[in-house]
């Protein structure tokens, strides 16, 4: 049968062994056909080559190069079959095999042929000639090309001391793929009957080469041939060669297998740490789902707020345009009366021109009467305007007078302490002048008492004017509110809020974009804090004549330092909100300063009249 029915599946290396004994039984049953007669034999795996007949010892030699070889497993396993059926089941057949050379019989079988590794053949009968006294031999480059097909890695001619021996070793690669070359090279010969076997029975010499595979033989023979052989190679055969794989395969094995546990090592190294990076993963994973769902539900909420928004929205543009409409009706009533009463007009209009001409006359006396009222009212105005002045006055002298009167009622008191010290019980004159002090002190005292009571209804009546101007500031406010809109160019401002343009623009010129801001707002909040504190007066009054007025104090230190530390600008915008505190504050700090300035003022007067 022929090995076109085998499966075409392939194998791997380590089912060779199993594949070879299946298909040694299946030689064994006589299911592949090997023995053609009794001398001729056949290989059942290579049915497709030209060479159909073998001899025993051919056959032998092609299953055991075949199965040496690195071809594929299931080719090679085949072959080692029929290598092993050839020599267990077909070896009386065929005969026991013979030795190759006949100077050295071997009695071995052909599979424990020792072979001279790296692989070389023997190339015999290489033509010659004689010139210049020695003899001289053909280029191994030619001989290269000539044997091209077997691919032979070079060749060498031997020489002696005579010239070209006409002899020449081959070397071939030292792996598999050099024993078939090596084998094919001497099976080419064989087949033409110049082989070894053909070169020991010759009788006379010819023009045809002899060649074959160097082996034990060749390896121990004197002569050129043999010292080259000893020099440049070694004496193994199959089986150890295939130990010497074995071994290097094992070695390599083993080498791999720990390769392969550094690697499982790294694997779970890699495991452990694929564990913790997908654990924070999946926290980091869940930690996004709840940020997510709470931006879900903070977008649910700010639509709803939307809608909620749009529908309040939309309800009052409905309102609106249901009062528009109902406007609008109102206003085409309104024109169909109009004509209506311009037809009326019409004949009122001639009653209005004689009535109006009666009114000019009596428009022109009242004018007239208007004008006087005017010039009265305007009158009545100067003399109001100067009854308040005198009145200032007379409240700047009242105070003038309170202050002089208290420094008096000190001096009294500080006059009395002095005569109580120095009268005694007989000294009678002191008591009386004791006594008309006490008089004239009682007497300031009810003075000034009069006078606080004065101030007092005075600061009363400040204040209240005060509250109610301060009232009506907030019903202007609260109106200017309801019918400002967002097209009205009116707006408002309230007096003493700082700038923040000016704190921000310095501290850009000092920090980046996204810390300027920052800091600007933190440096503008100190500063209202600062012009909030009541503790803090960075004011001097400045005299007038008989006016005073109230300004920012350039020398304070800490405007002094906001000048120095943050520029102009800042310095101007700090300022403008202290003048316009002070100017429109309605508890009426200034007023309480100026007050102030003036006790300071006493205290003085009084310490340079005690001293």
């Amino acid at each position: 049968m022929d090995c076109s029915s085998e499966e075409d599946s392939e194998i791997s290396e380590s089912e060779i062994d199993d594949f070879r004994d299946k298909i040694y039984d299946q030689l064994k049953s006589g299911k592949h056909k090997v023995k053609i007669s009794d001398s001729s034999f056949r290989c059942p795996f290579c049915m497709g080559k030209k060479k159909q007949d073998y001899l025993y010892k051919e056959i032998l030699q092609h299953a055991i190069g075949v199965g040496a070889s690195n071809r594929k497993e299931k080719e090679r396993a085949n072959h080692l079959a029929l290598a092993m059926y050839l020599q267990n089941e077909l070896g009386e057949a065929g005969g026991p095999p013979k030795p190759v050379l006949e100077v050295e019989p071997s009695t071995t079988t052909e599979s424990d042929d020792q072979f001279v590794w790296p692989w070389m053949g023997i190339l015999v009968n290489l033509p010659t000639e004689w010139k210049d006294g020695k003899q001289v031999g053909g280029s191994p480059s030619k001989l290269k090309e000539q044997l091209a097909k077997f691919r032979p890695v070079k060749i060498h001619a031997l020489w002696t001391f005579r010239g070209h021996t006409g002899n020449a070793i081959v070397d071939f690669t030292k792996d598999w793929n050099g024993f078939k070359d090596a084998m094919a090279f001497e099976m080419a010969f064989e087949t033409d009957h110049l082989g070894r076997k053909d070169w020991n029975e010759r009788k006379s010499f010819g023009p045809n080469l002899y060649g074959w595979v160097a082996r034990a033989e060749d390896y121990n023979s004197v002569g050129p041939i043999g010292d080259h052989l000893r020099k440049n190679g070694d004496l193994k055969t199959i089986s150890d060669l295939q130990q010497d794989e074995s071994r290097r395969n094992e070695k390599l094995m083993q080498n791999l297998a720990n390769e392969i546990d550094v690697k499982n090592k790294h694997l779970k190294e890699l495991e452990c740490k694929y564990n913790e990076t997908n654990l924070s993963l999946s926290k980091m994973i869940e930690e996004k789902d709840k940020l997510h769902q709470s931006y879900n539900d903070e977008m649910r909420k700010m639509q709803c707020i939307a809608r909620d928004h749009s529908r309040r929205i939309f309800q009052e543009n409905e309102m609106l345009k249901a009062e528009l409409e109902n406007q609008r009706k109102e206003l085409e009533w309104r024109c169909k009366e109009l004509d209506k009463r311009h037809v009326q007009n019409g004949f009122d209009e001639r009653k209005l021109i004689d009535e109006k001409r009666k009114n000019v006359q009596l428009a022109t006396l009242e004018q007239q009467k208007a004008d006087q009222n005017v010039l009265r009212l305007i009158e009545e105005q100067k003399k109001e305007k100067e009854d308040a002045l005198k009145k200032i006055l007379m409240l700047e002298k009242q105070l003038d007078a309170k202050q002089a009167l208290e420094l008096e009622i000190e001096q009294l008191k500080g006059k009395l302490q002095v005569l109580k010290h120095w009268a005694g019980d007989d000294d009678d004159e002191v008591k009386k002048k004791v006594v008309e002090m006490m008089k004239d002190l009682e007497e300031k005292e009810s003075e000034m008492v009069d006078l606080e009571a004065l101030n007092q209804a005075l600061v009363v009546k400040e204040r209240k004017s005060n509250d109610e101007l301060q009232d009506a500031r907030k019903e202007l406010i609260s109106g200017l509110k309801d019918i400002l809109t967002t097209r009205t160019v009116i707006g408002i401002k309230r007096m003493g809020e700082l700038d923040e343009k000016p704190f921000k623009a310095a501290c850009a010129e000092r920090f980046s974009d996204d810390e300027a801001e920052i800091k600007g707002s933190e440096l503008c909040s100190l500063w209202e804090d600062y012009i909030k504190n009541p503790e803090w007066h960075p004011y001097k009054i400045i005299t007038w004549g008989d006016k005073a007025e109230e300004f920012v104090n350039d020398d304070d230190e800490k405007l002094r330092e906001l000048r120095n530390d943050w520029g102009e600008e800042v310095y101007k915008a700090v300022t403008t909100a202290l003048l316009e505190l002070n100017e429109y504050n309605p508890s009426g700090s200034g007023r309480a300063t100026s007050a102030r300035d003036h006790d300071d003022l006493k205290d003085k007067k009084t310490s340079t009249k005690r001293s």
